[in-house]
């Protein structure tokens, strides 16, 4: 099952950037997903980290592929007065 759902999709993502080359998010999203299954699959992960490496692979991808259509990148600016990170925006 896990030899039939990588090209499947890899083959979205592909089509995804051939149709919408403005929209990054999309693409990186269906890469990060592609890739996270096919790293599990390289490993012989279980059902279960198979699942969790495409999500996490998905969400990585997405937000390099917004940052990448924007230019912008957060970068680590310190704590506020409650401890909280603060990050500022800039090209990357």
């Amino acid at each position: 099952m896990k030899k039939i759902i990588a090209p499947i999709v890899l083959v979205a993502a592909m089509a995804t950037a051939a149709c919408t080359p403005q929209d990054g998010a999309n693409v990186g999203f269906l890469g990060g997903a592609g890739a996270g299954l096919l790293l599990a699959d390289a490993f012989n992960a279980s059902a279960g980290w198979t699942i969790a490496a495409t999500v996490a692979g998905a969400a990585i991808g997405q937000q390099v592929g917004r940052n990448a259509a924007t230019g912008q990148c957060a970068y680590y600016a310190g704590t506020n007065q409650f401890g909280q990170p603060v990050y500022r925006q800039g090209p990357c």
